[in-house]
């Protein structure tokens, strides 16, 4: 084989390998834009979600002082607690520095209500310094609020999951708890594999293992504690060592 012919080779399997690498990217790409335009959708709606309220707000200054003038104390509380309840959603899920973790947290707080399901956020930290991608975040988030909403489903009676995001020394913390069914142990290890689900219905199995490729990605993990009283879905991520 001569000189020129091994050339020609080379070069085919370099331009091969840059054709692999740009559709690879090409993918990644697409992911990234999906997610991002999802997050655009999310910010828009609540954006729009503030403006309602904030708009409202007079008129229901205008229903409160004219119940505290007939003295309707009663009526007055029962008109108050909705009203309050929806206020303090919205203010717990607007107080960290991430824009798209905002809107994903309005958007499920509605999906959860949908199926009639109370969904608490407490934010203890405004994830100013975490270096994941947002999209990304959104995704770990968003996979397993719907894994939590959909395990409530099969549970009688009050449906509750709380959301705490907070900080210590060493990491960031995101612990997602509900009281729906207890996962079995032995099921605990393998919900995270591709396709693993304990439903019938076509598209379950892909969230949980979804959120754990991203969790490797990123240099996260996650831990699983469940017993009859609740489940709890712990996520962390480790801060960058200061020099």
């Amino acid at each position: 084989m001569n000189v020129s012919m091994i050339f020609c080779l080379l070069v085919a399997v370099v331009l091969m390998l840059c054709l692999v690498w740009v559709l690879i990217m090409h993918e990644k790409l697409k992911r990234q834009y999906a997610a991002l335009m999802e997050s655009f959708y999310r910010l828009q709606d609540l954006n729009g979600e503030l403006r309602g309220q904030r708009h409202d707000y007079l008129n229901h200054l205008q229903v409160v002082y004219g119940m505290m003038e007939l003295q309707e104390y009663e009526e007055l509380h029962a008109y108050l607690e909705p009203i309050y309840k929806d206020m303090m959603k919205v203010g717990k899920a607007i107080r960290t520095s991430i824009p798209a973790v905002n809107a994903l947290l309005m958007a499920k707080m509605r999906t959860a209500e949908e199926n009639e399901a109370d969904f608490y956020v407490e934010v203890k930290s405004d994830l100013k310094d975490l270096k994941v991608e947002p999209w990304e975040l959104c995704k770990v988030l968003a996979n397993l609020i719907d894994n939590a909403i959909t395990a409530l489903k099969e549970k009688e009676g009050e449906r509750k999951m709380v959301l705490e995001i907070g900080e210590d020394r060493d990491c960031y913390l995101f612990a997602l708890s509900n009281n729906g069914p207890e996962i079995p142990r032995e099921q605990i290890s393998a919900i995270f594999r591709q396709g693993f689900t304990t439903k019938r219905e076509e598209g379950h199995g892909m969230g949980l293992y979804i959120v754990a490729g991203i969790l490797k990605m990123n240099s996260g993990e996650i831990r699983v504690e469940s017993d009859r009283k609740e489940t709890v879905f712990t996520v962390r991520f480790a801060k960058e060592v200061k020099g």
